[in-house]
């Protein structure tokens, strides 16, 4: 294997030889017996005469592709979410744009896809009362059910700022849950990926939010498939799931605990909603397939050295965890370029991008280790590391 001289924390060098390429299959290989989203990213266009800190920049048919990859492994794709930078670079007629095209894609092939909903059109601080925050959540869902989309209701930055208290997170949610067409995920996003989004319910405390959630969720149960926590706390996850109206699903978000989450207990389990699932597509297929044949050693011996590196892609800040989503997929050949949407390309430190590529390596995450080792190199390079 050739070798790539990658930084340490000491500020030495290394010598370091990946490993071998991949063992996991390419397309799925058995059912699953858990629904499982992963969450896409966007593949930025860099060759469009754009302002990349202000415009946004998609190349279509990589972005497509990508999700066409997703699809393969029989995963169903959360669209236009965080991981797609939606609000931290894409902005929402490029979000619907993105999702009209992954609607499209998916019904061609009868696979599975979810689209964020949410108010970004409306900025927090141009929000005047509650019922702006009414009307931006009914645009969206109105424009994402016309092209044929299921919803995932995604948190309201206008929302969190309008709120005056728990009662206005119903009076909303209650409202807007009662013109949807089918059933929605709901997704309460934490403020470690959003810090807009602090005290989200209505309150700080977790305790107290989390009955507030429950309330809106349960009380709407026909209309809610399932609510996906993303707050990093499998515990908190667990009493939540347990609280949960019978037939509403809970789909983790937590990116440091998945896979005990979504193995469960003897009360119940949780499906999957991660954006890790982007990175690590390949792993979880295999893992969910051996699940679902009764294989749990195997499915936790695949997942468990993936579980490293998505608490390094994920450490704090939490919001900048995409930069090591979008570097995996060019390590992978999923895209030719290390650029992202916004320039966050620029979000995470070089040794940052050097662990990741270690313990990408490790976890048998590099499809081509001559390829990935070719592709990182100039972009170490480019950190001031020389060949």
């Amino acid at each position: 294997m050739p070798a790539l001289q990658l930084p340490t924390a000491s500020g030495r060098l290394e010598t370091y030889r990946p490993g071998a390429a991949s063992p996991f299959p390419r397309t799925q290989a058995g059912p699953f017996n858990r629904i499982a989203f992963g969450a896409a990213h966007v593949v930025a266009d860099p060759l469009r005469a754009e302002n990349p800190w202000i415009d946004t920049a998609v190349d279509w048919d990589r972005t497509i592709a990508f999700r066409e990859h997703l699809w393969d492994l029989g995963l169903s794709v959360a669209e236009a979410m965080d991981t797609a930078q939606r609000g931290m670079g894409l902005d929402w007629p490029t979000s619907l744009e993105l999702i009209r095209r992954s609607v499209v894609a998916a019904k061609a092939r009868g696979a599975g896809v979810y689209s964020g909903a949410g108010t970004d059109q409306l900025a927090a601080e141009a929000a005047r009362s509650l019922d702006d925050v009414i009307r931006a959540y009914e645009e969206q869902v109105e424009a994402v059910e016309a092209v044929g989309g299921r919803i995932i209701l995604m948190a309201s930055r206008a929302l969190a700022r309008m709120a005056r208290g728990p009662e206005d997170y119903g009076r909303v949610y209650d409202r807007i849950l009662r013109q949807v067409r089918e059933p929605v995920i709901i997704h309460w996003l934490g403020d470690m990926f959003d810090p807009a989004l602090a005290g989200y319910w209505g309150t700080r405390d977790l305790g107290a939010a989390l009955d507030t959630a429950l309330d809106v969720i349960n009380r709407n149960a026909a209309r809610v498939d399932g609510v996906k926590v993303s707050l990093l706390d499998k515990d908190f996850e667990i009493a939540m799931r347990r609280r949960l109206a019978p037939g509403v699903r809970m789909y983790t978000g937590d990116d440091f605990n998945y896979a005990e989450l979504i193995a469960g207990d003897e009360q119940g389990y949780s499906h999957a909603l991660l954006g890790i699932f982007d990175a690590i597509a390949p792993a979880a297929s295999a893992a969910l397939t051996a699940l679902a044949a009764g294989e749990e050693d195997t499915f936790h011996r695949i997942l468990a050295p993936t579980v490293p590196l998505s608490r390094h892609i994920f450490q704090a800040p939490t919001r900048f965890y995409k930069t090591g989503i979008v570097f995996m997929a060019y390590l992978n050949g999923h895209q030719d370029h290390f650029t992202m949407v916004g320039g966050q390309e620029s979000a995470r430190s070089t040794l940052h991008l050097a662990e990741l590529f270690r313990l990408a390596d490790k976890a048998g995450l590099l499809a081509d280790p001559d390829l990935a080792t070719a592709r990182a190199r100039p972009v170490f390079a480019a950190h001031g590391i020389a060949a």
